[in-house]
């Protein structure tokens, strides 16, 4: 039987082998001074390279946008060289590998600033937790951004993704959900400004826009991506009301005036939303109909609603999370019909190969 996730598939400037992607996915394992990726980092993604196309986890793009302890930056030298060993490796396997750049914004902490508040669209605590050194530690009120400071976290994005480039990744995704910066802007949850962004639809996603611009005019429309959670609810402060799903009708029907982007990175609802006045349940459903470049589905799929949902005309990808994490072979066991490995979640923050690099492949 033919298995449309192993049919190739074009994603910007890349003929890709399979449309079973790897999710982005924060892993904790950078714990070194410096915040780089690291020879175990390397081997992680090296044993999961058979994926039509790696996004890796978020690789905060400036000291401010850190949030959680562990995860690997892109801002400097030295992380620079350290994402130099994963995508070697990666490619040494003829894998494609994209880098996921990322902003947390107000889900940061004083802890990584000195002492000083992590920013964000408006002064609002989304009242969740933030893991620090100490563990998880309560959010605070964070400060506004000013607008010369949001230009400069536009340049941020810019300068992150020319590094990235340096480091040999083939393209980066621009992290767009989940209740970190740029979705903060999107929602009227976080963002209660009253200048050019805030208040409208075009205002919420002037910071995005202008960004994925600067990114793409730097590296090349078609090696980038944007990922996007529509249907966030609950999840780090976001919550949803009536302007919510047409604030992100508006910037995926936007999205199709940049032909050349990569692609567009959609997560179908991390928790049930049947409940939820304004909320839509069925994200690929609902947005294929309005963006004409290749889209990647996220969030919850197995093997027979991956592919029910790429023969469906749905999307052009999935992107697995947990999968991939306890099944390094993934692909092999979708081709071979093996069945999957389950996780340990114990282990999805800790330190060490434990959980990270120990899954074993399949023997049969």
């Amino acid at each position: 039987m033919d298995n449309i996730l192993l049919k190739p598939v074009t994603i910007g400037k890349y003929e890709l082998p399979n449309r079973i992607f790897m999710s982005p996915m924060t892993r904790s394992r950078a714990d070194n001074p410096e915040n780089k990726a690291t020879p175990l980092i390397a081997k992680y993604y090296e044993q999961r390279s058979t994926a039509g196309l790696i996004i890796t986890e978020g690789s905060q793009v400036s000291p401010q946008a850190v949030g959680y302890i562990n995860t690997p930056g892109i801002y400097s030298a030295a992380q620079v060289e350290g994402w130099k060993l994963v995508t070697q490796a990666v490619h040494i396997n003829k894998g494609h590998i994209f880098c996921q750049l990322w902003h947390v914004g107000r889900m940061s902490h004083p802890d990584f600033h000195g002492g000083n508040l992590p920013v964000a669209p408006s002064a609002i605590n989304p009242h969740d937790h933030s893991f620090t050194a100490e563990g998880f530690k309560d959010t605070v009120t964070p400060r506004a951004l000013t607008i010369a400071e949001i230009h400069n976290i536009t340049q941020d994005f810019r300068m992150a993704a020319e590094n990235a480039i340096a480091a040999g990744f083939d393209g980066v995704e621009i992290h767009s959900a989940n209740g970190y910066l740029f979705h903060q802007f999107f929602a009227n949850c976080s963002n209660t400004r009253t200048d050019e962004y805030g208040g409208s639809h075009e205002n919420k996603a002037r910071f995005f826009f202008e960004t994925l611009l600067a990114v793409g005019r730097a590296i090349g429309f078609e090696r980038v991506g944007v990922r996007l959670n529509p249907s966030a609810h609950g999840f780090f402060g976001m919550t949803i009301d009536k302007e919510t799903i047409p604030t992100f009708e508006y910037i995926v029907e936007r999205l199709n005036d940049y032909p050349k982007l990569a692609y567009v990175h959609l997560l179908e609802p991390l928790a049930p939303v049947d409940n939820v006045p304004y909320a839509e349940k069925e994200i690929a459903k609902h947005f294929r109909p309005r963006y004409k470049g290749k889209l990647i589905i996220n969030c919850g799929f197995r093997l027979k609603s991956a592919i029910r949902v790429i023969d469906d005309g749905l999307a052009d990808a999935v992107a697995f999370g947990k999968a991939f994490i306890s099944n390094p072979d993934l692909v092999e066991r979708i081709r071979d019909g093996i069945e999957w490995s389950r996780w340990d979640d114990k282990t999805f923050y800790t330190t060490g190969d434990k959980g990270f690099t120990d899954y074993p492949r399949a023997t049969g």
